[in-house]
């Protein structure tokens, strides 16, 4: 089966004709036929994006070929075409879910371009939504490590690479990325997998408690050293230490670092013996430690002990067509641990959700899913769910390229896409007629109590377009 972005279905030779240089323009690829038999046959042996559909049709009317789209469960996303004097038709086709109409003759040529790309995204969205139901797919994914983005798919093969190497890994990344998360998956992997991993966060403990807790003490050594103590390195030997925030360690405990990594031998406090430990040693920082060398706060040598290998972690507004996969990879973790039952995070709430600045990153993006899970009640998050902060950004478009979901059925992923395009249509509406209900439905060609509701489903608020 072949696959069309455009399909032009007009029995006028000249809709035909601007349509294919429009295309052509833009490198969009297309198809064009002149009635409605035509356009069956080319859809039952090719996959198409886009129809560009008009209501008049030889052999088969536009009605009957969306009828056909919509109980054959077809993808395909449809901008109906009608004379000017047929906007009733253009409603009708709307109510059986057309994405878009435009009026015969054409004025607008950038409009009508916008309309034919707005739906090939739309088209994209619900496509990715199909693709991503089946309950066997997996997302990408490497040990507890979730993102299918190019910069992570890096991420993980160098992980692969280095997991049976004893060489010292610097990561560097923004807070909340997920350094920690790397350094479990790189001894997850390794042969060191059944010794011990040992975590300890240095801008958290201070310098004589951190010379402590990683080297141990012996009794006496300080006031409250009431007992001998076994440190980090001797607990982890042959395993895995994680010395997160290294870029906060003083100069004086940098040496002794130092020397650990350099020979493997450290001294309990208070104590003159030499120890020995086999530790692979895997640090992280969010700091810049190259600046802090020049100036003057961490040692050049022990810079290049600890990056012998370096990992980057990007931040999530680098990497975000996985902002979808991570939202419902921490929507089904949180059902879980809180017995509830959310199934779907609405178009308009994942688009602000991808919109979003991030800047607490990953960490941020898991605390914000928790506090939807925990709130909603019912089976679907909401923008309005959302932060105040997250509604206070720029209203977001109604499709977006980069937008991604994780797993759908094919009625769910139907009931996504519709309500992104009833929301937005009934935004329009509501847009030109300044706020007037009574004139909204009007051009709906609904009935006004009915209307009404439907505004309130959507949560719109009217007197928001009357101060337009």
């Amino acid at each position: 089966m072949g696959k069309t972005s455009l399909l032009i279905v007009d029995d006028e030779e000249s809709v035909i004709k601007l349509f294919e240089r429009l295309a052509r323009k833009e490198k969009i690829s297309y198809a064009s036929v002149k009635n409605g038999f035509e356009a069956l046959d080319f859809l039952g042996k090719n996959e198409v994006e886009v129809l560009l559909l008009d209501i008049n049709l030889p052999s088969h009317s536009g009605f009957q070929i969306l009828e056909f789209l919509k109980s054959t469960q077809n993808l395909a996303e449809v901008i109906v075409m009608t004379g000017s004097g047929s906007v009733e038709q253009a409603v009708k086709a709307l109510k059986m879910g057309a994405f878009d109409f435009m009026t015969k003759p054409f004025e607008d040529l950038d409009r009508v371009m916008r309309n034919i790309h707005n739906a090939l995204e739309k088209h994209r969205l619900v496509r990715k939504i199909s693709e991503l139901q089946k309950p066997q797919k997996v997302l990408n994914h490497y040990q507890d490590l979730v993102g299918r983005s190019a910069i992570m798919q890096e991420v993980y093969q160098l992980i692969e690479s280095i997991k049976n190497s004893s060489a010292t890994i610097l990561i560097q990344g923004e807070s909340g990325t997920g350094k920690e998360m790397v350094a479990k998956a790189i001894h997850t992997t390794s042969t060191r997998v059944n010794k011990p991993f040992k975590v300890i966060n240095c801008a958290a403990i201070p310098e004589g408690l951190l010379e402590s807790e990683l080297f141990g003490h012996v009794r006496g050594s300080f006031t409250g050293a009431l007992y001998d103590k076994v440190g980090l390195f001797e607990e982890a030997n042959n395993g895995t230490i994680f010395l997160d925030e290294i870029g906060e360690v003083t100069p004086a405990f940098q040496v002794k670092l130092l020397r650990v990594l350099q020979n493997g031998e450290f001294k309990k406090v208070g104590s003159g013996d030499i120890k020995h430990t086999n530790v692979r040693v895997i640090s992280a920082t969010h700091q810049d430690l190259k600046k802090l060398i020049h100036e003057g706060r961490f040692r050049e040598d022990l810079y290049y002990r600890l990056h012998v290998i370096g990992i980057h972690l990007p931040p999530l507004r680098e990497r975000k067509e996985d902002i979808p996969i991570l939202a419902y990879h921490f929507l089904n973790k949180f059902n879980e641990k809180l017995k509830k039952n959310i199934k779907e995070i609405s178009v308009e709430a994942m688009q602000y959700i991808q919109n979003y600045s991030w800047v607490g990153n990953v960490r941020e993006l898991e605390n914000v899913m928790e506090r939807c899970v925990v709130l909603v009640k019912g089976e679907s998050i909401q923008s309005k769910d959302l932060p105040e902060v997250f509604l206070n950004n720029r209203r977001p478009s109604s499709v977006s390229l980069e937008f991604d979901l994780a797993s759908y059925s094919y009625k769910e992923a139907k009931n996504i896409a519709l309500e992104s395009f009833n929301k937005t249509y009934l935004q329009q509406l509501l847009k030109q007629s300044g706020g007037n209900v009574t004139l909204a439905s009007n051009r709906a060609g609904m009935d006004r109590s009915n209307f009404k509701k439907i505004i309130r489903k959507y949560d719109i608020d009217i007197h928001e377009f009357r101060r337009e």
